[in-house]
């Protein structure tokens, strides 16, 4: 076994990419589609429109135009209809998206971790 240098920061050489958390997906990422994306998640059966811009503390502009970001990747789909003869969207996560934002909370998770172990003095478990 192979002993790992460090270099004049104490970072371990030969742990490169070690924290580039490949898993942090740019889409989920953003701010405004992850709270979308959580509230979507916890509300099976999908949210409408307005529950959704108020949970998220959105504008029309942007729950529009985030919805658009997340569709476009297969996140959501938007189901349009009526109520009360007038029209109602309900929004519902994918099953890709379920899975994506499930892959995202682990990476996410991960950072957590490392940050954790450092900030508390534990040595840090490389094995993902």
């Amino acid at each position: 076994m192979a002993l790992k240098k460090s270099n004049a920061h104490g970072a371990r050489i030969g742990d490169d990419g070690r924290f580039a958390y490949e898993g942090l997906d740019r889409v989920i990422h953003e701010r405004a589609r992850l709270g979308v994306l959580t509230a979507l998640i916890t509300n099976r059966k999908g949210l409408t429109w307005n529950e959704l811009k108020g949970m998220c503390s959105l504008t029309d502009g942007n729950l529009s135009r985030h919805l658009g970001i997340l569709e476009q990747d297969g996140l959501v789909l938007q189901e349009k209809g009526e109520r009360g003869n007038r029209p109602q969207t309900v929004v519902k996560v994918t099953a890709e998206g379920r899975k994506r934002y499930v892959g995202y909370l682990k990476t996410l998770e991960q950072v957590v971790k490392d940050a954790a172990a450092e900030a508390t003095g534990r040595k840090l478990n490389f094995a993902r």
